[in-house]
């Protein structure tokens, strides 16, 4: 057990960081092409690779039960969720779409009371949930004369509802705890969302210029592949198996902070005094969120 939960925080800490890198990596990519198919392709890739390394280990095809919840869950985590974001970075910069995104533990922490309840509601934990949304909306302050422009505010309307269903997905995930290995699932649930997304993108007219060799797309894309859904969301499912939902979330108030610091540094996005002490209050709101989560499990139970 103690083995389980040190490889779970370990989890935890890459897909806090890694994660926060993709932003930048979406970024660049849908400077050209659409975001859905860059997203799309991403997950057709990553699924393709890791259900084939586990089919020719000679894993057995999961049951159509097992499949069919994959399908949800990946639809939910990946269509609405990563591809609406990658999508949304087309309009928004990617610190401030990730700033939207640290909201998801407090729709994580809703929807798990409601279909899994396992975790408690404390003074502790709200205050954390709340200064960390303080922090959130600090940075966020520094770009609201943008809401005149349509695609901006179209591009934050896509990443809301991203977090609804990432939330969604990552609650039922906890709930539904199938019996199939964590990684083996996670290929099935991205090749499931890439190829919808593909198609997707195809009939909305777009595609990957496959006929010329563009570095900053093909190399955005490779770095998503690897870096972003084999890597990243193989170890969000692990965590989400192993660590309640409302922990799994956290890296959710790490991730504004990599991406926009990245932002500044690589494509001169908007960084100031503002935005830096923001970041610090959100980070403050992690710890107590921690803080709480343990307390919640040595107090009730609350286990996986």
């Amino acid at each position: 057990m103690k083995k389980s939960n040190t490889n779970a925080y370990l989890a935890l800490v890459v897909v806090s960081i890694f994660w926060g890198t993709t932003y930048l990596a979406s970024r660049i990519g849908v400077r050209h092409t659409h975001g859905l198919m860059l997203a799309g392709a991403r997950q057709t890739i990553a699924g393709l690779l890791l259900t084939g390394f586990f089919l020719l280990r000679g894993y057995k095809f999961p049951e159509k039960f097992v499949l069919s919840r994959l399908f949800v869950i990946g639809i939910m985590m990946l269509c609405l969720s990563n591809g609406l974001i990658t999508w949304a970075m087309q309009y928004i910069p990617s610190g401030l779409c990730a700033i939207i995104v640290a909201t998801v533990p407090i729709w994580i922490t809703i929807f798990s009371y409601f279909l899994v309840q396992r975790t408690k509601f404390t003074i502790l934990l709200i205050t954390g949930m709340l200064i960390g949304l303080l922090g959130v909306g600090g940075i966020f302050y520094d770009y609201l004369s943008s809401l005149t422009n349509p695609e901006f505010r179209f591009g934050i309307f896509l990443t809301m509802i991203s977090c609804v269903s990432w939330a969604i997905g990552s609650v039922l995930t906890a709930r539904w705890a199938l019996k199939i290995n964590f990684l083996y699932g996670a290929g099935f649930q991205m090749l499931f969302s890439g190829v919808v997304m593909v198609v997707i993108a195809m009939l909305m007219g777009y595609s990957l210029p496959l006929d010329s060799f563009n570095t900053e797309l093909w190399g955005s894309l490779v770095y998503l592949v690897f870096a972003g859904s084999i890597l990243g969301y193989s170890s969000y499912v692990f965590v989400l198996n192993n660590l309640p939902p409302s922990l799994a979330s956290v890296y959710a108030y790490i991730n504004p902070i990599v991406a926009v610091l990245l932002g500044w540094l690589i494509l001169q996005e908007h960084l100031n005094w503002t935005t830096g002490i923001s970041c610090l209050v959100t980070l403050g709101g992690v710890y107590l969120v921690n803080i709480a989560v343990n307390r919640n499990k040595k107090q009730y139970g609350t286990t996986k």
